[in-house]
């Protein structure tokens, strides 16, 4: 098992969760988070720190998609160890369906 950020932090990218991560398994894209599903040790303390609640356990049902999002882009993205500002737009876009479709990016974010 792994734990799997979702298309709700899409535009919102809380970083709560990567303060309280003890092995520094996030990487930072330009509007959303990801988890390395290899390194992360399925600790579970990041999802309740989540204002958004994007991150769930790959045990769920129907997050197959996530887990493969998380791993392609936690292999190309920068690692993110450190609590940043939230989004701007994020309280507005928190709960918005269909985010992934409409707004993700592929492009990195800064990282540390």
């Amino acid at each position: 098992m792994t734990y799997v950020v979702t298309d709700n932090c899409i535009r919102c990218k809380y970083t709560d969760c990567v303060e309280v991560c003890p092995v520094d398994c996030f990487y930072e894209g330009e509007n959303f988070l990801v988890i390395h599903p290899d390194e992360c040790i399925d600790c579970g303390v990041c999802e309740p720190e989540c204002p958004a609640e994007a991150i769930k356990p790959d045990t769920e049902p129907g997050l197959d998609k996530w887990l493969k999002v998380n791993a392609e882009y936690a292999s190309i993205w920068p690692n993110i160890t450190i609590k940043k500002d939230a989004m701007p737009e994020a309280k507005e876009m928190d709960g918005e369906t269909g985010k992934f479709e409409k707004y993700f990016s592929e492009k990195p974010g800064a990282g540390d």
